[in-house]
């Protein structure tokens, strides 16, 4: 690993970081300022869709950035209407806002179904959100989320939110029987920082179907498990539904800030001029992003190859910690896979980082693994051949687990 880094007297204190200060990579490689190279399993948590300098994104990136960076949504950015277009194509929904994060987008959703329930005459609304779920650290995004340890002394929350436990309709029928104030019902089809959770096909059916019995918008988040990383463009397409509301961002842009919401015919409409806004949402160079992302995507068959490498990488995972004592479950689809232990095994990041490979442990004891969707199946299995050792060398006994 990277010689002792020392913590900068200058930049606030908010993340427990590694030793690691990186300068460059390619493809799902990067090499650190001392010239270290690892191998990269965490894509910039869910990022870096194509990689790391993908040569026709790079040449896109410095044509844009020789033309406009930023011009402010005051004036038309023609890129806006090009990568709505596509989004809309792809998610059969018919209108997108354009923002710069995935908590922006969320923010931006929550918003909407505030308005949505106004506009209905419902003065106090309420949204169904979910245990274990993660939607951001903005105040409304964090009362949204179903975490005590990152709410943590940022109270009051937000009111205005119903908590309910994944998979089970009946929980949601129970928890808001005869309450007049529910409009919207928001998750995330896998959870990412909750621990790679997923909703099961049946359930996204039944919500579905409860809002529309209700009339409730039905706001899925695929901020993190959507644009291809499942093997569909969004996840919750594996059930063969639409939501009303549809947030997005990481690897919408491939390394380069962007967020969307996408919304429906029953959400599209609710926002008016001077409802809502962003300064840097929709700037020429995230969109310039946006659109070379998904059309390598599509040009270079990646939806398809995050389903075959990610199929591979979890049977090599299966294959290889099926007999150890610690292991609770390997879940997930496509390139979102989630390892998890009955033990905290926080330190496997160092671990493996000091091996030559970058992942994350969330939800205290689960290997999250987010890899570029360029992965090769001979990077999976170098992925296995890095990964696995250390868990049986550190985490196979509940005695010796260190978190």
């Amino acid at each position: 690993m990277t010689a002792a880094l020392a913590a900068s007297p200058h930049v606030m204190n908010t993340y427990a970081r590694l030793p690691i200060a990186l300068s460059h990579g390619r493809g799902c490689r990067v090499w650190d300022v001392n010239g270290r190279s690892y191998l990269d399993a965490l894509g910039g948590i869910a990022v870096n869709t194509l990689g790391h300098a993908h040569p026709q994104l790079v040449a896109a990136l410095q044509d844009q950035v020789g033309k406009l960076i930023h011009t402010s949504n005051y004036y038309h950015v023609p890129d806006q209407e090009v990568l709505a277009a596509k989004l809309v194509e792809l998610s059969g929904l018919s209108n997108v806002f354009f923002c710069s994060t995935g908590l922006e987008a969320n923010e931006a959703a929550l918003k909407l179904a505030r308005k949505f329930g106004h506009d209905r005459g419902i003065d106090r609304p309420e949204i169904v959100v979910y245990e274990r779920a993660f939607h951001g650290r903005s105040i409304a995004t964090l009362s949204a989320t179903g975490n005590p340890k990152v709410q943590a002394g940022f109270g009051p929350l937000v009111e205005g939110f119903i908590r309910v436990p994944q998979n089970d309709i009946e929980a949601v029928r129970k928890a808001t029987a005869g309450n007049p104030n529910v409009v919207a019902v928001f998750f995330e089809t896998i959870q990412g920082e909750g621990g790679v959770n997923s909703m099961r096909v049946d359930y996204l059916r039944d919500i579905r179907a409860l809002c529309d019995e209700r009339n409730w918008l039905l706001m899925i988040d695929e901020v993190q498990c959507g644009i291809g990383r499942t093997g569909k463009w969004f996840a919750h397409q594996w059930a063969g539904i639409l939501p009303d509301v549809m947030p997005l961002a990481k690897g919408l842009g491939s390394g380069v800030p962007i967020g969307a919401v996408v919304a429906g015919p029953k959400a599209a409409n609710i926002f008016k001029p001077g409802n809502h806004g962003t300064t840097f949402g929709g700037n020429p160079l995230a969109m310039r992003a946006g659109v070379e992302t998904l059309r390598i995507m599509e040009q270079d068959g990646l939806l398809a190859n995050a389903a075959r490498v990610g199929a591979h990488l979890m049977a090599g995972l299966r294959r290889e910690l099926g007999d150890l004592p610690t292991l609770r479950e390997i879940r997930g689809q496509g390139l979102m896979i989630g390892v998890e232990l009955t033990v905290p095994c926080g330190d496997l990041v160092k671990h493996c980082a000091e091996a030559g490979l970058l992942i994350s442990v969330t939800a205290d004891s689960v290997i999250r693994l987010v890899p570029p969707l360029i992965l090769t199946e001979a990077e999976a299995d170098e992925i296995v051949a890095l990964l696995c050792p250390l868990i049986h060398e550190h985490f196979s006994q509940p005695a010796l687990a260190t978190a």
